[in-house]
């Protein structure tokens, strides 16, 4: 498969191909018990009257075949925002083509044109794949943090 893809910023038009490789992550995570929002609460929080998110899709033949979704986060030593990279996915038969690589380094230069200070995401333990593929793009694995959550469950 010759590496012809493309990345660019979400359109609304989009939500429904991110929502479906939000799907296949949690496949892939053995996490699909997890996804219990919407298509149309996606759309709400990428393009909303208040976008509590952005997203980045990659496409390969104008078929979308990986995102990265993302948000603010703020540092208060550093005394600027940051970008958290909540997710990043590519479809397994597109993987091994450089377009994880470039959306890291999409978001580097967005996060350095926003004057953030860093840009970080979490790591599931046991995905090795992922955990080398961070290393090997120069990202700095922080054993000594964890991370905390409380979920909120409402009752509908």
């Amino acid at each position: 498969m010759k590496s012809e893809f493309n990345l660019r910023p979400a359109q609304p038009e989009d939500t429904a191909a991110i929502f479906e490789l939000i799907q296949a992550l949690a496949e892939y995570e053995k996490l699909t018990d997890a996804v219990t929002g919407s298509v149309e609460g996606l759309q709400e929080h990428l393009f909303g009257s208040r976008p509590y998110v952005e997203a980045i899709v990659a496409e390969y033949d104008g078929r979308a075949v990986g995102f990265a979704l993302y948000f603010y986060n703020y540092s208060t030593f550093l005394t600027k925002p940051g970008i958290y990279l909540e997710d990043l996915f590519v479809l397994p038969e597109y993987r091994r083509q450089g377009i994880g690589k470039a959306i890291f380094k999409y978001l580097v230069q967005l996060a350095m044109e926003r004057d953030c200070g860093r840009l970080e995401w979490s790591v599931l333990d046991w995905n090795e794949p992922a955990i080398a593929f961070y290393r090997q793009i120069g990202a700095e694995i922080l054993a000594d943090w964890r991370i905390c959550r409380i979920t909120f469950l409402l009752d509908e």
